[in-house]
């Protein structure tokens, strides 16, 4: 179950970071079909190298497994400017959020 769940995270995440499985592997330190070989499920990559997976894909270990959340990048982005805001700015981007998640 959670062998091919991290499997299609890696894949789901690598994609949105616009790079190819050959150069993760590369700046991940691993020979070049590293990250080919996880997701075409020939194998998993050990903790470290998971955590180290989690880090280039700027990403933390909680935000990958999770499984609600198909966008970690973008919301822990939106997260962090959010708490810049006042009482007043946030009131308006919790009401533009709930008219968006309406539609």
């Amino acid at each position: 179950m959670y062998e091919e769940f991290t499997q299609n995270r890696i894949v789901q995440l690598r994609m949105q970071k616009g790079v190819s499985a050959r150069d993760m592997s590369l700046s991940l330190g691993q020979n070049d079909s590293y990250i080919n070989r996880i997701e075409n499920k020939k194998g998993l990559p050990s903790l470290t190298g998971l955590f180290g997976i989690c880090e280039y894909l700027g990403v933390s270990p909680m935000e990958f497994f999770d499984e609600g959340n198909a966008y970690p990048t973008q919301l822990a982005d939106l997260i962090r400017n959010l708490r810049r805001l006042d009482a007043a700015e946030l009131e308006l981007v919790t009401n533009m959020v709930k008219t968006l998640a309406n539609k």
